[in-house]
């Protein structure tokens, strides 16, 4: 269990880490260019390799952009973390494009959308209802 621990442990330093690095230590503008926000952070068990998974708000252009840069800045990433963690071997880094927030977002929309209509056939049906109950108070008065 103590394996597993010190994976987590190491992977929260990381994701600490490199999320210093985006705000101030790579200066790649493709990076700068769209929000970007690291979502997870995954630590092989023999803590040789890192997939840092990336939510890039923005454009299908800044994404890849922003992306490519993450790439190019793979190895500087590495050697950051090598000199800022002091480990005895630092961990190979891959960027992944995360597209959860993506998801979740139009997750979100469709179920603002469904919250709409359902308000707005419920609106219906009460207008209607309304409208019955009205005719059925004039039939009365007529017939009384």
């Amino acid at each position: 269990m103590a394996q597993g621990r010190r994976v987590e442990r190491l992977a929260a330093l990381i994701r600490r880490e490199i999320s210093e690095l985006l705000r101030h230590g790579i200066k790649d503008q493709r990076v700068q260019q769209g929000l970007l926000s690291i979502t997870e952070v995954e630590v092989a068990g023999d803590l040789q390799h890192c997939r840092i998974y990336v939510s890039v708000l923005g454009s299908d252009e800044e994404r890849r952009e922003a992306m490519a840069g993450l790439r190019s800045a793979a190895p500087f990433v590495k050697g950051e973390l090598a000199r800022r963690l002091q480990l005895r071997r630092t961990p190979e880094v891959v960027f992944q494009f995360d597209r959860a927030l993506e998801r979740g977002t139009s997750v979100l929309g469709l179920l603002q959308r469904l919250e709409q209509e359902r308000s707005n056939s419920s609106a219906d049906a009460d207008a209607d209802a309304d409208a019955n109950v009205a005719a059925d108070d004039g039939a009365d008065k007529e017939a009384g």
